[in-house]
C-alpha cells in the first residue's frame, strides 16, 4: 500500500484519503491531488493491497484487507478526516466509516454509493477466479462504465498503468454493523447519471443496493463518464473540496 500526502502541523487540518476503483491505484488521483493541496487540504492517495503491481500474487486477498489498508492511512493522521471512494473503492470507504464512524467527518462517493450489509460488487463470479482484469473500452461501456470525456492520451495511460483487481475484494460481501455509520454526513457526486436519478434509486434493493437513502447525503451533479479523475479532474477536486468543508 502506497499513500501520496501533503503533511502539515497543524492539528486542525482536513485529510482528504482518496480510495479508487477497480484496478487503479494512487496515480489516479494525481491530477486532483495538486488542486486539493492548492486549496489546503492534505490529501493522501491510496494504492489498495495488490494494486500496486501485476506481478503482485491476488490470490489471498480479501474485503477486509483493503478497509484495514485504507484505515491504516487514517491511524497516524491529526485532524479530521475526509474520506473519498470512486466506483469500487466506495463500498470500502463505508466499511472504513462503520469500523469508526466517530473519525470520519464525511465520506464522499464518486460514481458510488454505500452497499448494504452482504451485497458484493462482483457476486458471480467463477470459482477459482484470482483476478479480475480490466476489460476492453467496449466491455466496460456494456456494463456502464462510460468513459466520455476520457481522451486517447487518458485512455491510453489508464490501460498502461491497469492492474487486476483481485477477485476476492471484488466477490467479497459488504459488512457493516455499526447503527452510527448511518449518521456521517455523505456527498454522492454524479458523474454516469444526474443526481435526481440516483436519489431515486438510492434504496437497498435493485439494482444499487445501497444504503445512500438512509444517510445524510448532498448529491451533486457533475457530467461525464465514470472516470472523471480523468476526464474533469479539476472540476472533480472543487467538488471535493466543497464536500469536505461542508
Amino acid at each position: 500500500m502506497t499513500t501520496s500526502t501533503q503533511h502539515s502541523s497543524n492539528d486542525q487540518q482536513v485529510h482528504v484519503v482518496l480510495v479508487p476503483g477497480f484496478w487503479l491505484g494512487a496515480w489516479a488521483w494525481d491530477d486532483v491531488v495538486p488542486h486539493l493541496e492548492a486549496a489546503g487540504l492534505a490529501p493522501h492517495a491510496v494504492t489498495l493491497p495488490g494494486l500496486d503491481d501485476a506481478r503482485t500474487d491476488r490470490s489471498d486477498l480479501t474485503r477486509e484487507d483493503h478497509v484495514q489498508a485504507v484505515r491504516d492511512v487514517i491511524a497516524p493522521l491529526e485532524g479530521d478526516v475526509v474520506l473519498v471512494g470512486h466506483s469500487g473503492g466506495g463500498p470500502v470507504i463505508h466499511e472504513v466509516v462503520d469500523r469508526d464512524p466517530a473519525r470520519i467527518r464525511r465520506a464522499v462517493y464518486v460514481d458510488s454509493g454505500p452497499l448494504v450489509d452482504g451485497a458484493s460488487l462482483a457476486p458471480d463470479l467463477p470459482a477459482g477466479t484470482v483476478e479480475l482484469p480490466l476489460p476492453s473500452w467496449d466491455e466496460l461501456a456494456a456494463q456502464g462504465s462510460s468513459l466520455d470525456g476520457v481522451d486517447e492520451a487518458g485512455l491510453a495511460r489508464f490501460r498502461a498503468r491497469a492492474v487486476p483487481h483481485p477477485a476476492g475484494v471484488a466477490g467479497g460481501r459488504v459488512r457493516v454493523s455499526d447503527p452510527a455509520r448511518l449518521d456521517v454526513p455523505a456527498t454522492a457526486i454524479c458523474t454516469s447519471l444526474p443526481a435526481e436519478m440516483v436519489e431515486q434509486m438510492a434504496n437497498p434493493g435493485p439494482p444499487l443496493h445501497t444504503e445512500l437513502g438512509e444517510l445524510d447525503v448532498t448529491y451533486v451533479d457533475l457530467p461525464t463518464g465514470h472516470w472523471p479523475m480523468f476526464s474533469r479532474p479539476a472540476d472533480l477536486a472543487t467538488e471535493i473540496v466543497r464536500a469536505a468543508r461542508a
